[in-house]
């Protein structure tokens, strides 16, 4: 399965999700931990997505 920013976007969201109902702390730091690792990864994600399109366009372009 490739990952895909919705992907993480998803579990970013269950982590925060989860965070948001632990009641002990080192539970919900733990999620949140998890949630701004999977926002990271999301956004590095889109980002590179962006950089493909850009260079898929300019190969597009130069034919």
């Amino acid at each position: 399965m490739a990952a895909t920013f919705e992907f993480y976007d998803a579990r970013a969201t269950e982590a925060a999700q989860a965070a948001q109902e632990a009641t002990l702390d080192n539970v919900r730091e733990r999620n949140l931990r998890a949630e701004r690792t999977w926002r990271d990864l999301a956004d590095r994600s889109r980002k590179a997505a962006l950089v493909r399109e850009k260079q898929n366009n300019a190969r597009t372009a130069d034919n």
